[in-house]
């Protein structure tokens, strides 16, 4: 068994509570709403724009005995620059003002998560990071697609607005694979770290949607 069909299986608990968040489910079932949605894709900006830091942080701490893994990070970076300017972009196709997440400030649930992960980097091992790695986007290939094609429907939104969703459905799904190779290089220590990681990553991404508003939460639109 690869270590990462072992990371699956030892983070399954982890993965249910996450997936079993109710907002999760309502718009997987089409029940979501334009505050919901608009909210989510507030919370999404404020973590996709410290990816690229991140990445930068994880590659600075990375030793010479590991620089085949920095080229990876180097990989990461190049696919990854930019993404938050398409968050940008769908939150004004939802009718909202992008401004709002531009000059505003994450829910604590998005700083505990984004700051446990610049702590990792920082203090214990950088390829912690990929703990990260591996929940966001193994959660964007299991639902991106779906729940963008449900939302749309429930919402009547134009394609415009799902750009961060179904880009990240298709773009995730190759980086799983360059992942799921990557992380078998890894050593013992490592891969200790990276199931650690996931393990609390799962947890604090499954936060995030845990506080999203509720349905009665006013869509505030463009005047």
């Amino acid at each position: 068994m690869s270590f990462f069909e072992d990371l699956e299986l030892a983070t399954a608990d982890e993965r249910h509570y996450l997936l079993s968040a109710p907002i999760i489910q309502d718009a997987l079932d089409g029940r979501i709403t334009r505050p919901q949605y608009a909210a989510f894709l507030t919370e999404a900006y404020f973590h996709v724009k410290q990816t690229v830091p991140l990445l930068m942080a994880c590659g600075a701490r990375l030793g010479d005995d590991r620089e085949w893994l920095r080229q990876a990070v180097a990989q990461y970076i190049a696919d990854e620059y930019g993404h938050e300017q398409w968050i940008l972009s769908d939150i004004a196709h939802c009718g909202c003002d992008p401004d709002r997440a531009r000059k505003g400030t994450p829910s604590a649930a998005t700083e505990l998560m984004v700051s446990y992960a610049f702590d990792t980097i920082q203090r214990v091992n950088p390829a912690g990071f990929f703990g990260m790695v591996y929940v966001l986007e193994g959660t964007s290939v299991a639902l991106a697609t779906q729940a963008a094609n449900r939302i749309r429907i429930a919402l009547d939104l134009p394609d415009e607005a799902f750009s961060y969703l179904l880009s990240h459905g298709d773009i995730d799904q190759e980086h799983i694979r360059f992942l799921e190779k990557l992380l078998e290089r890894l050593g013992p220590a490592d891969r200790g770290i990276v199931l650690h990681c996931a393990r609390r990553f799962f947890y604090l991404y499954a936060q995030i949607f845990r506080t999203l508003p509720q349905a009665s939460t006013e869509l505030r639109q463009v005047a």
